[in-house]
């Protein structure tokens, strides 16, 4: 298995289209409320990647995917599909991927947003999520072994009553959008392979209320939970350092609230 470790000058264009990916969730935040569709949220997107940042949306042409973004709503796992007939509705749950090109090199990240004020359950679910990707990002550093990430994640998820998708994982990126390695959510089969300094990849869990089995659409993209329960995915983009890893999507909000910090130093 052969996993790029990335230079500092490739890390230095990495880290800007990073920044990049980062702002657009953060850009797109006021947008995101009761009435509007999926499809002008990915308008809205797309422009401000092209006319504002002078970057390239990864996501257009990509084996045939049609939008910017990825919008996944209630009980879409991952994938979904912008469209103008989705219209957001008080109390839907939904995560919006985002991936930039800038320079040749690729930013990719993803959060979940809530209309209104959603149930309980929706609620904890997009919190466990959020928590859940936080927990990978703490287990990562040189020298321990790839699975510790997924291994975390899942008993983290588990012990809060949700469950942990199988057929989606992190990836490998860098100057191409899915390299090695594949990052697991779960424990299972890594391939012996060893955290090293320079590694870039992403970790995003995705958790569903229900059951951890999914169905793929007649589109050949949408995938959704198979009991219809509703589903939640975070995602950062980061690489490994000798005593943890930088996270190279972070928001300043997250910064602020202090559970993960740009530079991370792990146990």
């Amino acid at each position: 298995m052969a996993i790029p470790l990335r230079t500092e000058a490739e890390l230095e264009k990495i880290r800007i289209a990073c920044k990049l990916a980062s702002d657009i969730l953060v850009m797109i935040e006021p947008h995101i409320k009761e009435g509007i569709s999926t499809g002008e949220l990915d308008r809205i997107c797309h422009e401000y990647i092209e006319q504002v940042q002078g970057g390239i949306p990864a996501n257009v042409g990509y084996h045939g995917f049609p939008k910017a973004t990825c919008i996944s709503l209630n009980d879409v796992v991952c994938h979904g599909i912008p469209s103008e007939d989705k219209i957001l509705k008080k109390g839907d749950i939904l995560n919006l991927d985002v991936t930039v090109i800038k320079d040749g090199y690729y930013g990719d990240n993803s959060k979940m947003y809530i209309v209104g004020e959603t149930s309980v359950r929706s609620k904890l679910l997009c919190d466990v999520t959020q928590e859940a990707l936080y927990v990978g990002i703490r287990a990562v550093k040189a020298g321990v072994r790839l699975n510790t990430i997924g291994k975390a994640i899942q008993q983290y998820v588990e012990k809060q009553g949700f469950s942990v998708v199988r057929e989606y994982c992190g990836h490998g990126i860098g100057d191409e959008y899915h390299t090695e390695p594949q990052v697991l959510h779960y424990f299972g089969d890594d391939g012996g392979v060893i955290l090293k300094p320079g590694m870039v990849f992403t970790i995003e869990p995705m958790v569903n209320a229900g059951k951890k089995e999914v169905r793929l659409m007649g589109d050949g993209w949408t995938v959704k939970t198979k009991d219809r329960s509703h589903s939640a995915q975070y995602e950062h983009e980061l690489v490994v350092t000798e005593q943890g890893c930088e996270v190279m999507t972070i928001r300043e909000e997250e910064e602020r609230e202090g559970r993960i910090t740009r530079i991370m130093i792990n146990s």
